[in-house]
């Protein structure tokens, strides 16, 4: 068991010094005063003086790798799981991304096993950027249905030159299918979109929903922040529908990209529900720079981290509350991908948890009731990493 006092929480929302008390995976306990557990083995911990946030969730990795638009030497490496561990992120979505011709979603399927061996959370979607899109058992439906770590469709690319130029009866279809076999086993079904650099990026969403029984908060788009002007169209779609901020490519093409922490701002500002609002790293997915000519000028790779350096600057640069500011990548994004377990620190839930200084640096990690990271060093790295 392990025992946390006199914690700063924030479950996200701000909750006050408690004492959590974790036993096995789950938190069993919060509660103002907990007293030490007689004649069982115990590690207590005293957090006084730091904040305790629930372990973020990305939901947007290509954990088996991606990439390839610069040829075969530009595929970019698997995720590490320090890679998850130095980002505060306990939880991973996997996708394949454009790739879905030379890689194959068994891959991403075993990498999400063998996260969940080293002691994370993971699940995937099926599909890659295609329509036809690649699947397991040959229809979204059934792998979402049938296998337990497919919760849903993605990233499923539009309004790209990479895209298949998908009509509106192709995503009606597959959004169909793959809502159904969310329906059949238990899980949200969402679609996850891909939106490329063209103009009015949205205009295949509001088609669709405009065709169909289908509603909005079936899809979630992602990169919504990659230019101005997809940014100006997200402040309208999102007040319909779930929108995706992407992390980890400010940094490399500022010259582009609507700024994370800014970009979560301004979405405030404009009256988009915080509900409505995810951010995800979009991590050792390629990160490619195309000219007018649609020649590839320049290839970087993104990481975790980006959402909760993000997140921190959320705080102290747009002075956006803390309990707020981590809702984006953790209650938010376990409640529109039904993980019903994740994002929150209460009683029942899994006990993921990270602890922070009031600098945010991360000084330990929980995840899955392990502590996998202790006065900052990390206990536990992956199979191959030295």
């Amino acid at each position: 068991m392990l025992l946390l006092k006199n914690c700063e929480l924030y479950a996200p929302e701000k909750s006050g010094i408690k004492d959590i008390l974790i036993a096995g995976n789950q938190i069993i306990a919060v509660e103002e005063s907990i007293p030490v557990p007689q004649g069982l083995e115990v590690k207590v911990m005293d957090l006084k003086g730091f904040r305790v946030i629930p372990g973020l969730i990305d939901a947007h990795v290509h954990i088996a790798g991606a990439g390839g638009e610069g040829g075969p030497a530009s595929r970019t490496p698997e995720m590490q799981l320090s890679h998850m561990l130095e980002a505060g992120v306990t939880t991973v979505i996997g996708c394949l991304g454009t790739d879905g011709m030379t890689r194959n979603l068994e891959s991403v399927l075993m990498k999400v096993k063998a996260l969940r061996q080293e002691g994370v959370s993971a699940w995937m979607y099926t599909g890659s950027y295609q329509v036809p899109t690649p699947t397991i058992m040959g229809d979204v439906g059934k792998d979402i249905a049938l296998i337990e770590e497919i919760i849903g469709v993605g990233e499923i690319a539009i309004s790209d030159h990479r895209s298949s130029f998908p009509s509106a009866h192709e995503l009606i279809r597959l959004a169909g299918h793959a809502r159904v076999g969310g329906m059949l086993g238990g899980k949200c079904g969402i679609v996850n979109i891909h939106m490329g650099d063209a103009k009015s990026p949205f205009k295949p969403l509001y088609e669709i929903v405009a065709m169909s029984e289908l509603s909005f908060k079936q899809f979630l788009p992602t990169h919504i922040n990659r230019n101005s002007y997809i940014f100006e169209d997200a402040k309208t779609y999102g007040k319909k529908g779930y929108i995706d901020i992407t992390a980890s490519s400010y940094p490399y093409f500022p010259q582009y990209e609507v700024k994370p922490s800014k970009a979560i701002a301004g979405l405030l500002k404009s009256g988009v529900p915080l509900k409505h609002i995810t951010m995800t790293s979009d991590a050792c997915g390629s990160l490619p720079d195309f000219d007018e000519n649609g020649k590839l000028v320049s290839l970087k790779m993104g990481y975790p981290k980006s959402v909760f350096d993000e997140i921190a600057d959320t705080v102290r640069e747009e002075k956006i509350d803390l309990e707020l500011a981590l809702t984006v990548a953790t209650s938010n994004i376990a409640d529109i991908l039904w993980l019903k377990n994740k994002g929150r620190i209460e009683v029942a839930k899994d006990a993921d948890l990270v602890v922070l200084d009031q600098d945010f640096n991360i000084i330990h990690l929980v995840a899955m009731g392990k502590l996998m990271v202790e006065n900052s060093k990390m206990l536990k790295k992956g199979s191959y990493e030295q």
